[in-house]
């Protein structure tokens, strides 16, 4: 009910313009005063789960950017809220129904561990939006939201086996969940596909944001002969490590060149104003799904790639473009076979693609991972 009045306001207000009328922080914010006559409608509440702090150009800070995208394009009918460095597990579920509870519209829950407690307390607020980040448990009024990152990541494989000349790269990766083996696959098969000598060598941190140990992570890769690194947290660290022993990286999240200038090859970058936007915008109306799937490409402007560094040649930029185009108009996708895990086992025939189904269950390594 809650959200049905919500979009009537929104209908009213529009007519009404017509006719001229770690620890967790938590920080409210809502658009500057248009400064319009007449009674002020009450604003749409958003708040932002955050797993980190905002920090540089990670992952947070590009949720951050998005939530900024909706107050910049729905001025003072918005109030956004974010809380930062909120655990995954039993902390995450009281922040999440604390926020159910003041009365907000839409709860956005920005991390992989956040899904079951979003499930629980969604379950408890029928009349509330929610939105989780790249999971897989839906209800009538939880949406879960990704973009088909494996595809920039597999772009900027490419970038990283033309540039290797020791045939090792270096992987930091978080937990061994599907997103962060899809993407380390991908990752590898692209850089297969302008090296087929390359090897990827992966090490797991069990953390989304913890710098030293990051840090120490890419160290010890470099130390053991990798000449790329790239990596899957909400830091720099790895790219730093890179750029300090005159290596060079792959970034994450966002371009990060202005950190750590032409040692960054270039990356997989978030948009996520662009989702976020268009689900206000459905609310607003009265026309949202709330159990959307959405996993979008591309083409969708959810996702791109960094701008290349001049390290990276016109001939590898020329057939990384090429590649992009492929898979922003459907043609192909990065994982349609053959493919062989490190196993030796076909995990996807000649001929054949793997379904969204199979690439959010993924829990394999291509031949040329190791760990």
């Amino acid at each position: 009910m809650k959200r049905k009045l919500f979009a009537l306001v929104a209908v009213l207000a529009i007519v009404a313009a017509a006719c001229g009328g770690g620890s967790a922080d938590t920080t409210t914010t809502t658009a500057a005063d248009t400064g319009g006559g007449g009674a002020a409608e009450e604003p749409m509440k958003v708040a932002f789960v955050y797993v980190a702090p905002i920090g540089d150009l990670g992952w947070t800070y590009q949720h951050d950017l998005g939530r900024q995208a909706v107050e910049a394009r729905f001025g003072d009918k918005v109030e956004t809220t974010f809380i930062e460095n909120v655990a995954e597990g039993p902390d995450s579920e009281r922040v999440i129904r604390d926020f159910a509870n003041k009365g907000f519209d839409l709860i956005i829950a920005t991390s992989f561990g956040y899904m079951d407690p979003t499930i629980t307390v969604a379950a408890e607020f029928p009349d509330t939006q929610f939105v989780h980040i790249s999971g897989f448990k839906n209800a009538d009024n939880v949406s879960t939201l990704f973009g088909r990152m494996y595809q920039p990541r597999y772009l900027s494989g490419m970038a990283a086996g033309a540039a290797t000349e020791s045939n090792i790269l270096g992987y930091v990766a978080a937990f061994p969940i599907p997103e962060v083996i899809r993407g380390i696959d991908a990752f590898t098969l692209g850089a297969q596909s302008m090296n087929p000598d390359v090897e990827v060598r992966v090490v797991w941190t069990n953390t989304w944001f913890d710098p030293p140990t990051e840090k120490e992570a890419a160290e010890a890769l470099l130390a053991a002969g990798a000449d790329v690194i790239a990596q899957h947290q909400d830091t720099t660290e790895p790219q730093k490590a890179a750029q300090a022993a005159g290596a060079v990286s792959i970034s994450y999240n966002s371009d990060i060149s202005e950190i750590v200038g032409d040692s960054v090859l270039t990356g997989p970058v978030w948009d996520w104003g662009v989702k976020y936007i268009s689900i206000i915008e459905e609310m607003m109306a009265g026309t949202y799904d709330g159990s959307e799937s959405y996993w979008g490409g591309l083409s969708d402007g959810v996702i791109s790639l960094a701008p290349f560094s001049d390290r990276v040649s016109q001939e590898t930029q020329d057939a990384i473009n090429a590649k992009m185009a492929e898979f922003e108009s459907g043609a192909t996708d990065v994982f349609c076979g053959p493919i062989v895990d490190n196993e030796g086992n076909e995990q996807v025939a000649a001929g054949t693609c793997m379904d969204d189904g199979s690439m959010l269950g993924m829990e394999w390594f291509v031949k040329g991972v190791s760990q």
